[in-house]
C-alpha cells in the first residue's frame, strides 16, 4: 500500500501504528518502524493469527535486577481450519463452529 505521508504528514504516526499492530507495509514511508511495541518484538499483536498470550512473558527479576523475557509454553498447538475448502471435513465430536 502506498504511503500518504507526502500529502498528509501527520499520517506518518497512523501508518506506523497500523504497521506495528497489523503488519500492513506502506511503501515510500520515510520512517516505518515500531511505535507501540519494543524493537525486538516479533509479530503483529492485533492479527488474528497472533496468540492471545503472546510468545514471551516479560517480568522483572529481583535477583538479576533487570527485565527478563521467557518463552511461554502454549497450551494448544496452532490449528488452521480451512472451512472454504470443500474437501475439509470437521471431525465428529469437535467443537469447531461452522
Amino acid at each position: 500500500m502506498n504511503s500518504v505521508v507526502g500529502i498528509f504528514p501527520s499520517a506518518g504516526w497512523w501508518e506506523r501504528e497500523v504497521w506495528d499492530m497489523f503488519g500492513v507495509y506502506f511503501s515510500n514511508h520515510p520512517d516505518l518502524r515500531r511505535i507501540l511495541t519494543d524493537y525486538g518484538f516479533e509479530g503483529h499483536p492485533l492479527r488474528k493469527d497472533f496468540p492471545l498470550s503472546g510468545y514471551l512473558e516479560v517480568r522483572y527479576d529481583d535477583s538479576e535486577k533487570r527485565v527478563v523475557s521467557e518463552p511461554i509454553e502454549l497450551a494448544q498447538e496452532f490449528r488452521y481450519f480451512d472451512f472454504t475448502n470443500p474437501g475439509f471435513k470437521v471431525p465428529r465430536g469437535s467443537n469447531a463452529m461452522l
